[in-house]
């Protein structure tokens, strides 16, 4: 078989994932809206306004392409009728008010990234294992293939749509798929160029996923074993109770990875912080729920949450982006303190401790944040 160099760069690759995570943040409910609105925002990614055909609508083959407009349309996205009844062929301008901002850009691409990552769109969907399936099967490969390694091995992620994960056996049937397993797969040899998720010594320095994200670079068993001989003997024994607890049964690549890695933060997009305050208000009792969580979690574990643990263990099923942005406000209200950068360490803060939720044997303190 030949083996066909890889579409995307590492940054092109970081890219399409942030283009999947916006459309997932949507408020779409079906997967023709969804597959939709990718192929229109990545056209409309500079300056808000991107040309597409009927042809391209045709191309999505949707199972009611009507109303994946009519979806779009909802959200205040300016789709002329000519798109969808007149010359199949004549381009028809389709504006995405989000993306005219000039600041706070939701997909901050440049000319060339743009053009990669929509032709990396298009070849995905028209792959010979998908080509011919479902808009939440197709859509889904496009996730897949975005959090694949260079190796073939990935995570689903956590925004991907429901549809999508229910359509995840049709991935593995149809031969896009080697393996799948719970949360983990193996893209096949024979779509190993559609993968994302990798390095490219032609590459610039790429930006680091915040905590939370499950894709960390791989770490050996030696060089895990360097990091414990240097670490304090406090963190040791809490990165081993991380890495030995049975009730998490973590990957070792994940815990590993996640305590010797170098992370920084990377700032919320607009559209997380205004998805945010919606989520808020409905949400009034969040501070002192996530902070009980802890203390549960902990005595349970002997180790705090991370991100992921404490926003699934609450029921806060939300696009990736989203919930490191919730976990990140309850920390700065000091619902929660945690050791940073040091993961699993999620606890009671100091807001919380003066609501009385604190860990046994925790001093209580006064609050500075009401």
């Amino acid at each position: 078989m030949t083996t066909l160099p890889f579409l995307l760069t590492a940054q092109q690759g970081h890219a399409a994932r942030t283009l999947l995570s916006y459309v997932a943040a949507l408020p779409l409910s079906s997967p023709d809206a969804q597959l939709f609105a990718v192929t229109v925002a990545i056209r409309a990614a500079r300056g808000g306004v991107g040309n597409l055909t009927g042809i391209d609508l045709r191309s999505l083959k949707l199972s009611d392409p009507a109303q994946g407009v009519a979806a779009l349309r909802g959200l205040g996205w300016q789709i002329p009728h000519l798109l969808v009844e007149g010359d199949p062929e004549t381009p028809v301008p389709v504006t995405v008010p989000a993306l005219t901002a000039e600041s706070d850009h939701p997909l901050p691409f440049g000319k060339q990234m743009r053009s990669r990552v929509s032709g990396w769109t298009t070849r995905t969907l028209a792959a010979k294992p998908v080509k011919k399936t479902t808009p939440a099967t197709r859509l889904a490969a496009l996730f897949l293939a975005a959090y694949s390694s260079s190796r073939l091995h990935g995570t689903v992620p956590d925004d991907l749509p429901d549809a999508c994960r229910a359509a995840l056996p049709d991935l593995r049937s149809k031969n896009f798929l080697a393996d799948l397993s719970a949360d983990r797969y193996r893209l096949d040899p024979g779509v190993r160029h559609l993968a994302g998720l990798l390095p490219n010594p032609a590459d610039p320095d790429e930006p680091v996923a915040p905590r939370g994200t499950p894709n960390w670079p791989q770490i050996s068993l030696a060089e895990w074993a360097q990091w414990k001989d240097k670490a304090s003997q406090a963190l040791r024994r809490h990165a081993e109770a991380v890495e030995t607890c049975a009730v998490c049964a973590l990957p070792f690549d994940q815990v590993a990875a996640a305590f010797a890695s170098t992370r920084c933060l990377v700032p919320a997009p607009r559209y997380v912080r205004e998805t945010y305050g919606s989520w808020k208000e409905q949400h009034p009792d969040r501070g002192p729920l996530a902070a009980q969580f802890t203390v549960a979690f902990r005595a349970e574990h002997g180790h705090g949450p991370s991100f992921n643990q404490l926003c699934s263990g609450m029921g806060w099923n939300r696009p990736r982006t989203l919930r490191t942005f919730i976990v990140h406000r309850l920390l700065v209200n000091e619902w929660l303190t945690d050791t940073a950068p040091v993961p699993w360490t999620l606890r009671p803060g100091k807001t919380a401790q003066a609501h009385g939720i604190v860990l046994p044997g925790q001093i209580l303190q006064t609050s500075r944040r009401a």
